[in-house]
Protein backbone atom coordinates (compact mmCIF):
# COMPACT_ATOMS: atom_id res chain seq x y z
CA UNK A 1 0.00 0.00 0.00
CA UNK A 2 1.53 3.28 -1.11
CA UNK A 3 1.94 6.13 1.31
CA UNK A 4 -0.29 9.17 0.81
CA UNK A 5 1.26 11.84 -1.32
CA UNK A 6 2.32 14.87 0.66
CA UNK A 7 1.09 18.22 -0.70
CA UNK A 8 3.83 20.24 -2.32
CA UNK A 9 4.96 23.30 -0.44
CA UNK A 10 4.55 26.35 -2.66
CA UNK A 11 7.84 27.94 -3.60
CA UNK A 12 8.00 31.66 -2.89
CA UNK A 13 8.64 33.86 -5.88
CA UNK A 14 12.09 35.42 -5.30
CA UNK A 15 10.94 38.56 -7.11
CA UNK A 16 7.84 39.03 -4.93
CA UNK A 17 8.02 42.21 -2.90
CA UNK A 18 10.96 43.56 -4.91
CA UNK A 19 10.73 47.05 -6.35
CA UNK A 20 7.28 48.11 -7.51
CA UNK A 21 6.01 44.55 -6.97
CA UNK A 22 5.87 45.48 -3.30
CA UNK A 23 2.67 47.41 -4.06
CA UNK A 24 0.72 44.17 -4.40
CA UNK A 25 2.08 42.44 -1.28
CA UNK A 26 0.15 41.84 1.94
CA UNK A 27 3.15 42.90 4.01
CA UNK A 28 5.74 45.51 3.11
CA UNK A 29 9.45 44.81 3.57
CA UNK A 30 11.96 47.61 3.06
CA UNK A 31 14.75 45.06 2.60
CA UNK A 32 12.86 43.11 -0.05
CA UNK A 33 11.72 46.30 -1.81
CA UNK A 34 15.31 47.34 -2.54
CA UNK A 35 16.31 43.87 -3.71
CA UNK A 36 17.68 42.64 -0.40
CA UNK A 37 21.01 43.54 1.17
CA UNK A 38 22.80 42.46 -1.99
CA UNK A 39 20.61 44.63 -4.18
CA UNK A 40 21.19 47.58 -1.86
CA UNK A 41 24.96 47.15 -2.03
CA UNK A 42 24.89 46.81 -5.81
CA UNK A 43 22.85 50.01 -6.13
CA UNK A 44 24.92 52.11 -3.73
CA UNK A 45 28.49 50.86 -4.21
CA UNK A 46 29.35 52.36 -7.65
CA UNK A 47 28.23 55.89 -6.78
CA UNK A 48 29.73 55.74 -3.30
CA UNK A 49 33.08 54.52 -4.61
CA UNK A 50 33.10 57.23 -7.27
CA UNK A 51 32.71 59.99 -4.67
CA UNK A 52 35.13 58.47 -2.15
CA UNK A 53 37.89 57.70 -4.67
CA UNK A 54 37.42 61.08 -6.37
CA UNK A 55 38.00 62.89 -3.07
CA UNK A 56 40.77 60.62 -1.76
CA UNK A 57 42.71 60.78 -5.06
CA UNK A 58 42.70 64.57 -5.04
CA UNK A 59 39.74 64.98 -7.39
CA UNK A 60 41.21 62.80 -10.13
CA UNK A 61 38.56 61.55 -12.52
CA UNK A 62 40.12 58.37 -13.95
CA UNK A 63 40.60 56.48 -10.64
CA UNK A 64 37.04 57.39 -9.63
CA UNK A 65 35.43 56.07 -12.81
CA UNK A 66 37.58 52.93 -12.75
CA UNK A 67 36.49 52.15 -9.19
CA UNK A 68 32.84 52.78 -10.00
CA UNK A 69 32.84 50.77 -13.22
CA UNK A 70 34.74 47.96 -11.53
CA UNK A 71 32.15 47.69 -8.75
CA UNK A 72 29.27 47.58 -11.24
CA UNK A 73 31.00 44.98 -13.42
CA UNK A 74 31.92 42.86 -10.41
CA UNK A 75 28.27 42.71 -9.37
CA UNK A 76 27.27 41.30 -12.77
CA UNK A 77 30.12 38.79 -12.86
CA UNK A 78 29.30 37.55 -9.35
CA UNK A 79 25.66 36.99 -10.32
CA UNK A 80 26.60 35.20 -13.52
CA UNK A 81 28.97 32.90 -11.64
CA UNK A 82 26.32 32.14 -9.02
CA UNK A 83 23.59 31.87 -11.69
CA UNK A 84 21.31 34.35 -9.97
CA UNK A 85 19.11 36.94 -11.78
CA UNK A 86 21.25 39.71 -13.24
CA UNK A 87 18.53 42.22 -14.15
CA UNK A 88 19.18 44.66 -11.31
CA UNK A 89 22.96 44.42 -11.69
CA UNK A 90 22.75 44.92 -15.47
CA UNK A 91 20.61 48.03 -15.09
CA UNK A 92 23.23 49.37 -12.71
CA UNK A 93 26.01 48.66 -15.21
CA UNK A 94 24.11 50.51 -17.94
CA UNK A 95 23.69 53.65 -15.83
CA UNK A 96 27.26 53.56 -14.56
CA UNK A 97 28.59 52.91 -18.06
CA UNK A 98 26.82 55.93 -19.52
CA UNK A 99 27.99 58.09 -16.62
CA UNK A 100 31.58 56.92 -17.04
CA UNK A 101 31.58 57.62 -20.79
CA UNK A 102 30.06 61.09 -20.38
CA UNK A 103 32.51 62.00 -17.61
CA UNK A 104 35.59 60.79 -19.50
CA UNK A 105 34.57 62.38 -22.82
CA UNK A 106 33.91 65.75 -21.22
CA UNK A 107 36.62 65.60 -18.58
CA UNK A 108 34.07 66.81 -16.03
CA UNK A 109 33.39 64.63 -12.99
CA UNK A 110 29.88 66.01 -12.50
CA UNK A 111 28.86 64.50 -15.84
CA UNK A 112 29.10 61.09 -14.19
CA UNK A 113 25.75 61.99 -12.62
CA UNK A 114 24.19 63.70 -15.67
CA UNK A 115 22.48 60.56 -16.97
CA UNK A 116 20.66 60.14 -13.66
CA UNK A 117 19.32 63.69 -13.92
CA UNK A 118 17.94 63.03 -17.40
CA UNK A 119 16.39 59.77 -16.22
CA UNK A 120 14.64 61.52 -13.34
CA UNK A 121 13.38 64.22 -15.70
CA UNK A 122 11.98 61.57 -18.01
CA UNK A 123 10.37 59.69 -15.12
CA UNK A 124 8.83 62.87 -13.74
CA UNK A 125 7.31 63.89 -17.07
CA UNK A 126 6.14 60.37 -17.87
CA UNK A 127 4.58 59.85 -14.45
CA UNK A 128 2.84 63.22 -14.61
CA UNK A 129 1.40 62.34 -18.02
CA UNK A 130 -0.16 59.14 -16.60
CA UNK A 131 -2.03 61.30 -14.09
CA UNK A 132 -3.18 63.80 -16.71
CA UNK A 133 -4.56 61.03 -18.94
CA UNK A 134 -6.24 59.45 -15.89
CA UNK A 135 -4.18 56.27 -16.00
CA UNK A 136 -2.03 56.92 -12.91
CA UNK A 137 1.15 54.88 -12.98
CA UNK A 138 0.63 53.22 -9.60
CA UNK A 139 -2.79 51.94 -10.71
CA UNK A 140 -1.28 50.47 -13.88
CA UNK A 141 1.50 48.79 -11.90
CA UNK A 142 -1.03 47.32 -9.49
CA UNK A 143 -2.73 45.61 -12.39
CA UNK A 144 0.44 44.44 -14.08
CA UNK A 145 1.89 42.82 -10.97
CA UNK A 146 -1.33 41.65 -9.30
CA UNK A 147 -0.99 37.86 -8.94
CA UNK A 148 -4.75 37.59 -9.49
CA UNK A 149 -4.73 39.65 -12.62
CA UNK A 150 -3.11 39.76 -16.02
CA UNK A 151 -2.86 36.01 -16.54
CA UNK A 152 -6.38 35.42 -15.25
CA UNK A 153 -8.52 37.77 -17.30
CA UNK A 154 -6.44 39.34 -20.03
CA UNK A 155 -3.63 41.83 -19.56
CA UNK A 156 -5.84 44.93 -19.45
CA UNK A 157 -8.79 43.63 -17.42
CA UNK A 158 -6.96 43.98 -14.12
CA UNK A 159 -4.87 46.98 -15.15
CA UNK A 160 -8.08 48.86 -15.87
CA UNK A 161 -9.92 47.71 -12.76
CA UNK A 162 -8.93 50.82 -10.80
CA UNK A 163 -10.78 52.96 -13.36
CA UNK A 164 -14.07 51.41 -12.22
CA UNK A 165 -13.25 51.62 -8.52
CA UNK A 166 -13.34 55.25 -7.35
CA UNK A 167 -11.60 54.59 -4.05
CA UNK A 168 -8.75 52.68 -5.67
CA UNK A 169 -8.47 55.25 -8.46
CA UNK A 170 -8.21 58.15 -5.99
CA UNK A 171 -5.61 56.33 -3.94
CA UNK A 172 -3.62 55.31 -7.02
CA UNK A 173 -3.62 58.89 -8.22
CA UNK A 174 -2.45 60.19 -4.84
CA UNK A 175 0.28 57.55 -4.74
CA UNK A 176 1.42 58.51 -8.23
CA UNK A 177 1.72 62.15 -7.14
CA UNK A 178 4.21 60.94 -4.52
CA UNK A 179 6.48 59.73 -7.31
CA UNK A 180 6.15 62.96 -9.25
CA UNK A 181 7.25 64.74 -6.06
CA UNK A 182 10.20 62.36 -5.61
CA UNK A 183 11.54 62.95 -9.12
CA UNK A 184 10.94 66.71 -8.84
CA UNK A 185 12.73 66.85 -5.47
CA UNK A 186 15.74 65.02 -6.86
CA UNK A 187 15.98 67.48 -9.73
CA UNK A 188 15.45 70.51 -7.48
CA UNK A 189 18.33 69.49 -5.24
CA UNK A 190 20.76 67.89 -7.68
CA UNK A 191 20.53 70.12 -10.76
CA UNK A 192 21.93 73.22 -8.97
CA UNK A 193 24.74 71.06 -7.54
CA UNK A 194 25.48 69.75 -11.03
CA UNK A 195 25.77 73.23 -12.56
CA UNK A 196 27.91 74.43 -9.68
CA UNK A 197 30.20 71.37 -10.14
CA UNK A 198 29.86 70.39 -6.48
CA UNK A 199 30.77 66.76 -7.18
CA UNK A 200 31.01 65.56 -3.58
CA UNK A 201 27.71 67.13 -2.57
CA UNK A 202 26.05 65.98 -5.80
CA UNK A 203 27.17 62.41 -5.21
CA UNK A 204 26.02 62.54 -1.60
CA UNK A 205 22.62 63.92 -2.60
CA UNK A 206 22.22 61.23 -5.24
CA UNK A 207 22.97 58.50 -2.70
CA UNK A 208 20.64 59.91 -0.03
CA UNK A 209 17.84 60.59 -2.50
CA UNK A 210 18.35 57.31 -4.31
CA UNK A 211 17.55 53.97 -2.68
CA UNK A 212 16.40 55.38 0.72
CA UNK A 213 13.96 57.84 -0.88
CA UNK A 214 12.79 55.20 -3.36
CA UNK A 215 11.99 52.75 -0.55
CA UNK A 216 10.22 55.42 1.50
CA UNK A 217 8.08 56.56 -1.45
CA UNK A 218 7.24 52.93 -2.23
CA UNK A 219 6.11 52.38 1.36
CA UNK A 220 3.89 55.48 1.31
CA UNK A 221 2.40 54.31 -1.99
CA UNK A 222 1.75 50.87 -0.52
CA UNK A 223 0.06 52.37 2.53
CA UNK A 224 -2.19 54.45 0.29
CA UNK A 225 -3.33 51.77 -2.14
CA UNK A 226 -3.31 48.64 0.00
CA UNK A 227 -6.78 48.99 1.64
CA UNK A 228 -8.64 49.69 -1.61
CA UNK A 229 -6.57 47.20 -3.58
CA UNK A 230 -7.22 44.41 -1.07
CA UNK A 231 -10.95 45.17 -1.05
CA UNK A 232 -11.07 45.01 -4.85
CA UNK A 233 -9.46 41.61 -5.10
CA UNK A 234 -11.72 38.71 -6.07
CA UNK A 235 -12.64 36.38 -3.18
CA UNK A 236 -10.42 33.35 -2.80
CA UNK A 237 -11.88 30.13 -4.17
CA UNK A 238 -12.57 27.46 -1.53
CA UNK A 239 -10.49 24.31 -1.69
CA UNK A 240 -12.33 21.42 -3.36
Amino acid sequence: MSEPTQPETPVADPAAGRGVRALTQEEFSFVAAVGGVRGLVESVAPGLLFVVVYLVSGQRLVPAVVASAGAAALAVVARLVQRTPVTQALSGVLGVGIGVVWALMSGRAENYFAWGLWVNLGYMVGTLVTILVRWPLVGVLLGLFDPHGPLAGGPWSTVGRFRHDRSLRRRATAATWIWVAVFAARLAVQVPLYFSAEVAWLGTAKLVMGVPLFALALWFSWVLVRPAHAAARPPARPDP
